[in-house]
């Protein structure tokens, strides 16, 4: 008798790092980076930073005490890679799902429980929420900064309500938790960089990237069916904006609405 393969258990991650990249002052950003992966730091925070003991974690990401073991020892050795050798760090990857802030999450103070009671979705079989990084009424156009979204709840491809809400300065990969949290099908934005990618489909949500104008306009035209949006926008310059180049500058957006 042939067996099944055994489903794939993800490893439960309360948020996506809020830094994704670490690079050492002195050596060549191009140089070969270390991998540590979402579940891997998520070792890291909840034990070095939070103070868990192995099984609280192991009971946190829902896994075996045995498997955070291993996750955590592999994931010292890179750091200690890091540190060592002054090699640069980059943070994605693994098999890992990130907490919606539903009931079984385990901290009582968590931001993400606080946003799914007060931005419960409305039931319906026809509604779609679609979050839109805001500035001044326009898409703003570097998803890594985002201070605002605009939320608009659709029904029947019509905009019936929009809310401004405050997106917490979590950085870039941990804006996702902020999204998820807030229960959306979908996100339009400017330039957005490929670990927040990865962070927004690890939460399930649609990217509509490369997009700029109005955010009414582009809400309207995505529940329209009629966005226009750049598929494969790509902002991979985070870690030089100290040195004058603006997400503008270096076609993260530029695609109108409409």
């Amino acid at each position: 008798m042939r067996r099944l393969p055994r489903p794939r258990k993800y490893r439960r991650v309360c948020d996506f790092p809020q830094t994704l990249a670490f690079m050492p002052e002195d050596r060549d950003r191009s140089g070969a980076a270390v991998i540590l992966t979402v579940d891997e730091y998520e070792t890291i925070r909840l034990i070095d930073k939070e103070g868990l003991s192995q099984e609280q974690c192991g009971d946190f990401m829902r896994v075996a005490r045995t498997t955070v073991q291993q996750i955590y020892a592999g994931a010292r050795k890179k750091l200690a890679d890091v540190l060592v050798d002054g090699r640069p760090l980059r943070i994605e990857g693994g098999d890992y799902q990130l907490c919606g802030g539903d009931r079984s999450c385990g901290y009582k103070d968590c931001y993400k429980q606080k946003f799914n009671r007060i931005y419960a979705k409305p039931k319906g079989e026809h509604m779609m929420r679609i979050a839109v990084a805001y500035e001044n009424g326009e898409v703003f156009q570097h998803f890594g900064h985002t201070k605002q979204f605009q939320v608009y709840d659709v029904e029947n491809g019509r905009v019936m309500s929009s809310e401004t809400v405050d997106a917490g300065g979590s950085g870039h990969g941990a804006l996702a938790g902020v999204l998820s949290a807030l229960h959306v099908d979908a996100l339009i934005c400017g330039g957005i960089g490929g670990g927040a990618q990865a962070a927004l489909a690890a939460a399930g949500i649609q990217l509509y990237g490369g997009v700029s104008g109005s955010a009414d306009a582009a809400a309207a035209a995505l529940a329209a069916g009629n966005l226009s949006f750049d598929p494969d926008v790509r902002c991979d310059h985070h870690d030089h904006h100290e040195e004058g180049h603006s997400c503008g500058d270096h076609s993260c957006g530029g695609h109108s609405c409409v």
